[in-house]
């Protein structure tokens, strides 16, 4: 089954994050919680964590693109 990952909230008037790094790559085998990429808000760096394990099968996000919350940014098989 493909899961949608979509970019997550995170905080109240953040809607607009620029993604600084991918820590996977397509083929890669994650468990629930790990790190899939680096973001940047106006105000600090976070990882997004994976909400379901599986393998990464596409990454539709490229590196220091602005992504908005709700926007896809990858797709993960379980």
């Amino acid at each position: 089954m493909r899961y949608e990952v979509r970019m997550p909230r995170l905080g109240e008037t953040v809607d607009e994050v620029v993604l600084l790094e991918w820590m996977v790559e397509v083929g890669d085998q994650v468990d629930e919680g790990a790190e899939l990429a680096l973001v940047e808000t106006d105000k600090v760096e976070t990882e997004v964590p994976s909400p379901v394990a599986g393998t990464v099968a596409e990454l539709t996000v490229s590196e220091d693109a602005e992504v908005n919350t709700g926007d896809v940014i990858c797709v993960i098989e379980t």
